[in-house]
């Protein structure tokens, strides 16, 4: 298959991911998922929502990475930001310890809830390396695509801009940090 995926990307990371679009793996990827919803599994996040590192961080805007290894697999909790929640759930264990290190590094107050999407307005991509999870299975699509993909935006990022700060979480971040 040759034809490019066109998701809905905001104009800049569309521009620069475009020829990724025309992958072979973006196309099994894209047969994966579409697989997954024929089985009626329950797949996190919301199809408008998988995209939202992206769309809300622009690629000229970015400052800061933050890097996550897949979406929270529980009801209500992803919307395409890593370590993000709905503001009406629970702040998750992994963001509690990010606000206490953050608290006790720069004096951050804990804002009472875990949406994110304010940082992500501000230059902070928060990017998982896999974008989609089955309910209830962390890193359950691991292997089908998204690695490549987030490789790719994170080598984009490291090639074009100067000056982002990275911050890699857990072992999956390891492994991504080493990407050119």
């Amino acid at each position: 298959m040759s034809t490019a995926l066109s998701p809905k990307l905001e104009a800049s990371w569309k521009k620069v991911l475009a020829n990724e679009f025309k992958q072979p793996y973006m196309h099994k990827l894209k047969e994966f998922l579409q697989n997954e919803k024929q089985l009626g599994k329950t797949v996190y996040p919301k199809g408008s929502h998988i995209f939202s590192a992206f769309n809300l961080t622009p690629f000229d805007q970015v400052k800061v990475v933050i890097l996550g290894q897949d979406p929270y697999h529980g009801p209500g909790q992803a919307h395409g930001l890593s370590f993000s929640v709905m503001p009406e759930v629970r702040v998750p264990p992994s963001l509690n310890n990010m606000y206490k290190e953050l608290n006790s590094d720069v004096a951050f107050q804990h804002p009472g809830h875990g949406y994110l999407e304010g940082w992500a307005k501000q230059g902070v991509l928060l990017l998982n390396s896999v974008l989609t999870v089955r309910h209830s299975e962390a890193y359950s699509h691991r292997g089908q695509g998204w690695e490549e993909l987030t490789d790719a935006a994170i080598s984009y990022l490291s090639q074009l801009k100067e000056g982002i700060a990275f911050f890699v979480l857990g072992q999956c971040g390891q492994v991504k940090s080493k990407v050119d």
